[in-house]
């Protein structure tokens, strides 16, 4: 099946390590909730939502991928969900948590 979005959520999580991880800083609570509110907020696309290993932000993290756009959203968090699905139906990334590449890792 072809995509019309395919969303990258990190979940990595460091067992014993005290560096940062999405899958510390609740990534698995974000794949749910996109799960739950893809379908309602985008009806007519069909959008795959998947696991995802280390995005290489980890201080940034929780990190959220989109993809064809190519899109990284950084520090996301459950509550940015809606507003995230909501300018994706625009076709925009939400501004305030796109990843700026000259930040530090």
């Amino acid at each position: 099946m072809v995509y019309d979005y395919h969303i990258f959520i990190c979940t990595n999580d460091r067992v014993g390590s005290e560096k940062p991880s999405c899958g510390k800083g609740h990534g698995e609570a974000l794949i749910q909730k996109f799960k739950l509110l893809s379908k309602s907020a985008l009806p007519e696309s069909k959008i795959r939502i998947n696991r995802a290993g280390c995005l290489g932000l980890c201080a940034q993290g929780p990190v959220v991928m989109i993809y064809p756009m190519g899109w990284c959203m950084v520090n996301v968090q459950v509550a940015d969900v809606d507003a995230i699905l909501g300018e994706l139906k625009q076709n925009r990334p939400l501004m305030r948590l796109l990843w700026n590449n000259t930040e530090p890792n």
